[in-house]
């Protein structure tokens, strides 16, 4: 019924559970982008199971996860994350499933000292396949990285382990106090910020509550402005796909305290909104398509160590 719905309305936006009678969620979102691609939004609940299945239903095409009410969340809890995902989804747009020949990880060249650098992403809707799409391409060399994906508390642990299985680095949620270090990506926990700390020659990290800011929790901004006064132009910025204006300050902190800067172009963004108001700020010394975001990374690198 809700399939001869979708063909009839063409609605703008749909939510959609995961277990649902007859056919789960995870099947209908397939045949749903192969003949009627629009934007989706997952309601889950936060059980491990669940959790690992909205995942995949992001890499089938779904654009983002809100908590679903039950146990532990009532319908008021969720409701203004609904809306708010809801709207964010009606200005989304949805790009067709397709396989690229995977092109080669960039490199690093051995003698470069990668130690002392830092990378720092950050991303909301559409970002985990934006995420997944650049840390694939990390070598095992890679400079330490900390990432922030707006994502419910509860989900974040089973992206980073996703992560974890298809990238040649190490990706995991971050604690309070772990060190970054090279070969290592470091992922915020959901409802906390992540904050970049150096002591000595070494940078740790610093796992909090704190007020929301630009309506999040973790920020990008709460990140990039941390990365911007403790790793200053030893840092590499990156700013992807997302819905709002958070990390677009932190992102300009980062560029004036010598940093290098990217933004995702307009044209591979699910949501062209932080990358938008990042470019509008000037904050961005490269504004580039996703396939060729890795790539300047480690360009931008290699400029730092000259």
């Amino acid at each position: 019924m809700a399939r001869e719905k979708i063909a009839k309305l063409r609605p703008d936006v749909i939510t959609l559970d995961i277990e649902m009678p007859r056919m789960d969620g995870l099947s209908f979102l397939e045949k749903l982008m192969a003949h009627h691609p629009l934007p989706v939004i997952i309601c889950s609940s936060l059980a491990p199971e669940n959790s690992e299945n909205a995942l995949r239903a992001l890499s089938l095409g779904a654009i983002e996860i809100v908590r679903k009410p039950g146990s532990q969340f009532s319908a008021p809890d969720v409701k203004n994350e609904l809306v708010r995902a809801i709207r964010t989804g009606a200005k989304a747009r949805v790009f067709a499933r397709r396989t690229e020949p995977r092109r080669e990880s960039v490199n690093i060249p051995s003698s470069l000292e990668t130690t002392h650098k830092i990378i720092a992403i950050g991303a909301s809707t559409g970002g985990t396949q934006a995420i997944e799409r650049v840390l694939t391409e990390f070598p095992v060399n890679s400079p330490g990285t900390i990432v922030v994906q707006h994502m419910p508390a509860g989900f974040t642990q089973s992206f980073a382990n996703r992560l974890n299985q298809v990238c040649k680095i190490q990706v995991r949620e971050a604690k309070n106090g772990d060190i970054v270090a090279p070969g290592v990506a470091l992922v915020a926990p959901g409802n906390h910020h992540l904050l970049l700390k150096r002591s000595g020659a070494s940078y740790s990290v610093v796992v909090k509550d704190g007020p929301v800011v630009h309506f999040q929790r973790p920020s990008v901004d709460v990140m990039f402005q941390s990365v911007a006064q403790n790793a200053g132009k030893n840092a590499v910025g990156v700013i992807l796909t997302g819905m709002g204006a958070d990390g677009a300050k932190g992102l300009q902190m980062m560029h004036d305290n010598g940093a290098k800067t990217i933004a995702q172009d307009e044209d591979t963004c699910v949501v062209y909104g932080m990358p938008k108001e990042a470019v509008k700020l000037g904050a961005a010394d490269e504004i580039l398509p996703l396939p060729q975001i890795p790539q300047a990374i480690f360009n931008s690198i290699r400029k730092l160590g000259a």
